[in-house]
């Protein structure tokens, strides 16, 4: 049986609407996935931005991408993804590489060690994301992600 977001924060009084109810189920939603995404990533010695970063590389290839295509590609925004950069690559997981056409283009691709790391993932992700999902039927899961690209719509740009 679940438990409602009332009876879960002991919320006394109703909600003032519908939409209050559903913006903080959400956020209460997501406030627990991250949480539980970032112990798992600690694990392994990462933060989930990180992890987000070599998937990201790793789709791009072996041209790799710049920063600010990569900032652009992140789930969460963040401002700083030069000494986001910088971390990965004292770890070894990145290496950045400057072009000797133009010397302002600096990709960064995934080195042997960061190619490693992000396939061994793969198989304890999706473990993950099937405890976190895997309850839900197909048709949820559409429903959920065609609610969720509807809120994002109205939302965007940022």
């Amino acid at each position: 049986m679940s438990i409602t977001l009332r009876e879960e924060i002991q919320q006394q009084q109703a909600f003032r609407s519908l939409e209050q109810e559903a913006s903080l189920n959400l956020y209460r939603t997501v406030q627990m996935l991250a949480e539980r995404t970032d112990q798992f990533f600690q694990e392994y010695g990462l933060t989930s931005t990180q992890y987000n970063v070599l998937r990201i590389l790793r789709g791009a290839g072996d041209a790799g991408l710049g920063r600010n295509e990569i900032r652009d590609r992140l789930v969460g925004r963040m401002p700083d993804v030069t000494r986001l950069l910088d971390r990965m690559e004292e770890a070894r997981l990145v290496r950045r590489v400057r072009s000797t056409s133009d010397r302002r283009c600096v990709p960064t691709v995934l080195t042997e060690q960061g190619r490693t790391l992000v396939d061994s993932l793969d198989a304890p992700v999706a473990e993950l994301e099937n405890g976190q999902f895997g309850h839900l039927t197909t048709g949820q899961l559409h429903s959920l992600i065609e609610t969720l690209t509807q809120i994002r719509a109205r939302l965007l740009p940022l």
